[in-house]
């Protein structure tokens, strides 16, 4: 059964003179992610933290959680909040059927889910048929009108004609991504994605070829290039769908800022990668859902080994590696377990922690975010556990305490 908070506090934006909120806890996580500031007043005002502040006994709050473990809000990197679970719905079913509409009144329910769970940003990696939805999506946040995390949408991602479906062969049958070929339409794509409202560029390096061909690079190098190239231009980072090695390898050459799934980097390719300062974001869970549907058996289950293997060795090779879950595959509100697999799979609890933190919101570009400090947002969850003595009370959330931003997020 899905839990979700006792409670959900959301600050509503405030007047210069309004008064502060304090909240006391009994466990605040220090900057350095790794040590625990022992009962403390966090005092936010005007969206920002600006106080944290040993508790005194005659101190005035408006929430006392008690003994309990108090982390910035968590950031998942890779999520498609207009996708419907894939046991749920069929990812073929959802992109030639369900209308748009539809699928943006299930998003603003997934939405608020995926904040209740503690998640406070999420960067959504693709509509997959519903064209710029996530961006409409991400302003009813910022009006008030639904409840959820940041947004940092993707709208429409970019892959080779011919290789993403439905029917991938077949123009006149709608796809999950906008297709494009050569160079100039490339470009093209990237303007309009950015015109559109795209905080980041969304591309595939690699995919299967036809309905049932081999997972292959689509893009050449020089197409790659014009992408980032474009992207760079118009103020936008690019994240690369890449499962190959080869596929991984141009992406990074080209300049993409993360890699999502990455499996099957080599070690030279890894330490490229680590080199240029190109981040993984792994999507484990997605990938262990994908599996199970298949019942655990036949070719499929392969490729749970390859991503827990594909990841150790990331991690081995000192690429950064962030939370990216790929939720919509699996059921949103359940991110945590992107970053309980990688625990389980050879990461420390801080480290995981940080990945959904400290790493995910530098990848963002968002100093504001994955810390209690002043001048960070107040984006806060508080625990019922220690995360760092178990990953798992990620989920034992008590309370959210989300900004509601006015200003358009980047």
């Amino acid at each position: 059964m899905r839990r979700f908070p006792l409670l959900l506090i959301v600050l509503a934006p405030c007047l210069a003179a309004q008064r502060p909120d304090a909240w006391r806890c009994g466990h605040v996580l220090a900057e350095d992610g790794v040590t625990w500031r022992e009962d403390v007043v966090v005092t936010t005002i005007l969206q920002s933290v600006v106080l944290v502040r040993p508790a005194t006994p005659d101190q005035q709050v408006d929430r006392d959680f008690g003994d309990a473990w108090m982390v910035p809000g968590l950031i998942d990197l890779h999520t498609h909040l207009l996708l419907r679970p894939y046991d749920e719905r069929s990812w073929d079913d959802q992109v030639r059927h369900d209308a748009a509409e539809l699928r943006s009144l299930r998003a603003a329910r997934y939405a608020e889910r995926t904040l209740l769970a503690g998640f406070v940003a999420v960067r959504d990696l693709g509509t997959e048929g519903a064209g710029f939805a996530d961006v409409a999506l991400r302003a009813a946040m910022i009006e008030g009108v639904a409840r959820g995390p940041r947004i940092y949408p993707a709208t429409r991602a970019i892959v080779l004609r011919g290789c993403y479906g439905p029917d991938p062969e077949d123009p006149a049958v709608p796809k999950g991504a906008q297709a494009v070929a050569g160079v100039e339409q490339v470009r093209q794509a990237v303007r309009e994605q950015v015109a559109g409202g795209a905080a980041w560029i969304k591309v595939y390096a690699d995919y299967r070829h036809g309905r049932d061909g081999p997972v292959a690079p689509t893009f050449s190098g020089e197409e790659l290039q014009a992408l980032c190239d474009e992207a760079r231009a118009l103020g936008r980072p690019v994240a690369a769908h890449a499962t190959t090695d080869e596929g991984i390898r141009r992406a990074v050459l080209a300049g993409v800022r993360t890699i999502e799934h990455g499996a099957g980097a080599s070690k030279e390719t890894l330490d490229l990668m680590r080199e240029r300062g190109v981040v993984l974001c792994p999507c484990l869970a997605a990938n262990e859902a994908i599996v199970g549907y298949a019942g655990h058996e036949g070719p499929i289950v392969s490729r749970l080994n390859a991503a827990r293997v594909g990841f150790q060795r990331a991690l081995a090779a000192g690429v950064t590696i962030a939370c990216g879950s790929d939720a919509g595959v699996f059921d949103h509100g359940d991110n945590a377990h992107e970053l309980e697999l990688m625990v389980d799979y050879g990461m420390t609890p801080a480290q995981a922690l940080a990945a959904a933190t400290t790493v995910a919101a530098k990848v963002l570009g968002a100093d504001d975010l994955g810390t209690i400090r002043p001048g960070a947002r107040c984006g806060l969850v508080v625990l019922a556990g220690d995360p760092l003595a178990d990953i798992r009370n990620l989920r034992r959330v008590l309370a959210v305490v989300r900004e509601v931003d006015e200003r358009t997020p980047r």
